[in-house]
């Protein structure tokens, strides 16, 4: 017959194992929650079309609008100035149709090219500042799903326009606006982008 020392020891090792597995499945639902939650916000910042309104009364930020959401923010927020970052695209019907919006308002409509996928040039990125500066406000940005370009031009606006602290600017970069900051992904590119164009102004040593 089994002493109470020998069936202790046998139990350990089966207790230990259960304790592990009820450990892990807690952890994968919490995963698993986690990935979910961050799946519905990030579907229902595209649904919504993204818009933020950045500093009242001067900046806002989107994803592509439709005619209609457009027509009501710029009507909204008095927008004067509505920059595109996906770059000029006549006979698209999204770009067509924008620019019939913006005009049809009596603000300004102004293209600016650029891909989530590759870097800005230390030229290109003074030119989007330039551009930014000299905007007539309130401006109105935005790419298409307005994470990354629009991520990207945030960051320099409120940095290089509007003098805002650094660290505070860089938050418009995040996954708060759906922008995933991860070295693996394409759209990485932003992030470097604004790396380089920190040291190239003397931002960062």
């Amino acid at each position: 017959m089994m002493n109470s020392t020998a069936a202790l020891a046998v139990s350990s090792p089966c207790l230990q194992t259960s304790r592990l597995r009820k450990y892990l499945k807690a952890a994968g639902l919490t995963l698993a929650g986690t990935l979910l939650g961050c799946g519905l916000y990030l579907g229902w910042l595209q649904i919504s079309g993204n818009f933020h309104e950045v500093i009242p009364g001067q900046f806002y930020r989107s994803a592509q609008l439709s005619p209609q959401q457009l027509a009501a923010y710029i009507d909204r927020y008095k927008i004067k100035t509505v920059i595109n970052l996906r770059g000029g695209s006549p006979g698209a019907k999204w770009y067509d149709d924008e620019v019939a919006t913006v005009k049809a308002r009596d603000a300004l409509h102004v293209d600016f090219a650029m891909s989530a996928n590759r870097k800005l040039t230390k030229e290109e990125s003074l030119q989007l500042v330039a551009l930014l500066k000299n905007a007539q406000g309130p401006v109105l940005i935005h790419c298409r799903a307005g994470a990354d370009r629009t991520g990207l031009a945030s960051v320099m606006y409120l940095q290089q326009v509007a003098g805002v602290d650094e660290a505070k600017a860089e938050w418009q970069l995040s996954p708060l606006y759906g922008h995933l900051n991860l070295p693996f992904l394409g759209a990485y590119a932003m992030d470097d982008t604004w790396e380089a164009f920190e040291k190239a102004i003397g931002l960062e040593s």
